[in-house]
């Protein structure tokens, strides 16, 4: 008679030769761990995993690629683009019926007259009634004048050297609007405090200026990404030349804080009626041109 009892003993074989392999599992499982996770370094500090690094940056131009697809200057491209497309499908359209009209009533191609003309005058007529209605609708597209975007663009990472220089300049940027709409204002005498031909020359280089301060933020930026993608050994040379060009990013915002700061003294000077608000201003403004020139040429 069996006995009642279970025999567990290949079981129990099986569990100890798997037990004797948990060191090779481990150090297997470790090995696949650190292709994504580096070690820590000497302050014990982890260390962002390799692959969330790089995928950063494509995020982040990702964004800003969908950002500039759905911007309303893009949007009105695309419709004026369409609308292009069909004036001149329609074009060509109503001439080849137009053709076929002239064929059919000469008899070229049949009997002739007018009943063998009568399909192309009808496709003729339908194809230039719609490239009449595309060309009227290019036209409103093209006088459509879009409203200044008050949106600041978006910041560059947040671990990118570009960032605090890029928040510095959306700073200024938003007071020297405020202080620039103050100058443009006719006081109680109604005259403004700046002549509007200052004012103006000092809005458009200022957007000159952070136009190029930006275009030299997105040079930085594509600099880290190589320096991201670059082997250690030539990561140094990379570090070196951000540090660079962060030093000029850094300058040229000083410089646009300046204006701003001439901006404050200018409606400072305008409250008390000193004459001198416009100096202010122009000396600051020249001085900004000259820095957007040179920014240009960097970049």
């Amino acid at each position: 008679m069996a006995s009642g009892r279970r025999d567990f003993s290949q079981f129990q074989a099986k569990l100890e030769k798997h037990i004797e392999r948990l060191p090779d599992y481990a150090q297997r499982a470790q090995r696949k761990l650190q292709r994504y996770m580096p070690e820590q370094g000497s302050s014990g500090a982890v260390t962002r995993p390799k692959v969330v690094s790089q995928a950063m940056p494509v995020l982040n131009e990702a964004r800003a690629k969908w950002v500039a697809w759905n911007s309303p200057e893009a949007k009105l491209a695309r419709r004026k683009q369409r609308t292009s497309r069909a004036l001149t499908l329609w074009i060509m359209a109503a001439v080849l019926f137009v053709l076929y009209a002239v064929v059919g009533w000469l008899g070229l191609a049949g009997a002739g007259g007018l009943a063998e003309a009568v399909p192309g005058i009808f496709g003729a007529v339908v194809f230039t009634t719609l490239s009449v209605r595309s060309a009227l609708r290019l036209r409103q597209l093209n006088r459509i004048v879009l409203p200044v975007s008050t949106t600041p663009p978006p910041l560059p990472p947040s671990g990118s050297a570009a960032r605090a220089p890029m928040q510095r300049l959306a700073e200024c940027e938003s007071t020297l609007a405020d202080l620039l709409r103050q100058l443009s204002e006719p006081s109680a005498l109604g005259t403004a405090p700046v002549p509007e031909y200052s004012v103006a020359d000092a809005r458009s280089t200022a957007a000159e200026a952070a136009a190029a301060l930006r275009a030299l933020a997105l040079r930085i930026q594509s600099i880290e990404r190589a320096r991201d993608a670059a082997p250690a050994g030539e990561r140094a040379a990379l570090d070196s030349a951000i540090a660079t060009l962060r030093e000029q990013l850094d300058d040229g915002v000083e410089s646009f804080g300046a204006l701003v700061a001439a901006a404050g003294r200018a409606a400072a000077a305008s409250s008390h009626g000193l004459a001198d608000s416009r100096l202010f201003l122009t000396d600051a403004t020249d001085r900004l041109a000259g820095l957007a020139l040179a920014l240009r040429e960097l970049s």
